[in-house]
């Protein structure tokens, strides 16, 4: 017999799962530094940052991965794979995912490329810096689509229509990188829109795998790859780039999220995909 949600309104469960969920960020912002302070002796300053972060963000990860599973468990009373993890008819919204990041990515590089504002000036395969990106990345990715379009979408979607509850969630998911180094209100306004593509699949499918391979195909491209900050956050990288001209074209420290490239791609692609998805799923989850 299926079971009712212990709490019946889909925005309660979501406003409740959120405040859990910032306490939980909240700790580990200000406090988890003391619990990795033991791995930083030895390391260079870039590694250590690094390092810092993916310790940090992994043991905040898997508190809100246990959360969430009880969350779905024992409030919303439904199996945590009904999140959008079934990967039967979904593996080519992986894919699309996976390659839209790649392309987006490389549109904007080829037009600071021909503009003149970046360069590649040399290569440094460090496969063990790599080997790190791929670890984050994909830790990153997974916690964040969990969290933002598998949980807090999912639920209030069940109060909400699917565009108001889109945007709800890629402005909380703004919000939660409001803190990141080197942020500004355009950043924040790019993110948020990184937000409304990265659950634009969610919406039709109730599939998380569009949102995991996109998010973790931008972020390990952009940074460990292609050598732009990711975020505000440097991270060891393949490609050595010299990038100089207006931060408002180039992104500056905060990296190409912060670029006026960033939105306008994005707004292309959610058209775009808005589109497709609903030619191809019509009108579901209205």
């Amino acid at each position: 017999m299926k079971q009712k949600a212990l709490i019946k309104q889909g925005w309660l469960r979501a406003l409740i799962y959120f405040a859990a969920i910032s306490t939980i960020v909240y700790v580990f912002s200000n406090f988890g530094s003391n619990i990795i302070s033991q791995f930083e002796a030895g390391t260079e300053k870039g590694d250590e940052n690094v390092l810092q972060f993916g310790i940090l963000y992994s043991l905040m990860g898997l508190l809100i991965f246990l959360y969430t599973w009880l969350s779905r468990k024992f409030i919303d009373r439904k199996t945590f794979s009904s999140l959008g993890f079934s990967w039967k008819g979904y593996s080519n919204e992986a894919g699309l995912g996976f390659f839209s990041a790649l392309a987006l990515l490389g549109v904007g590089s080829v037009i600071l490329i021909v503009t003149g504002y970046l360069s590649f000036i040399s290569v440094n395969f460090d496969a063990g810096g790599l080997l790190i990106g791929i670890v984050i990345m994909l830790v990153v990715a997974f916690v964040e689509e969990l969290l933002f379009r598998g949980y807090l979408l999912n639920n209030l979607m069940q109060s909400v229509n699917k565009w108001g509850a889109l945007s709800i969630t890629a402005a909380l998911f703004s919000l939660f990188h409001g803190s990141n180094p080197d942020i500004s209100l355009f950043a924040v306004i790019n993110i948020f829109l990184a937000g409304i593509l990265l659950g634009i699949n969610y919406i039709f499918t109730k599939n998380l795998w569009f949102g995991i391979f996109f998010h973790f195909a931008w972020n390990y491209f952009q940074g460990p790859v292609l050598g732009y900050e990711v975020s505000g956050l440097k991270l060891t990288s393949l490609l050595q780039q010299s990038i100089s001209g207006p931060e408002a074209l180039t992104g500056g420290p905060f990296g190409f999220e912060g670029s006026l490239l960033c939105p306008l791609l994005f707004i292309v692609a959610v058209l775009t995909f808005s589109f497709f998805f609903t030619k191809r799923y019509g009108q579901t989850f209205n």
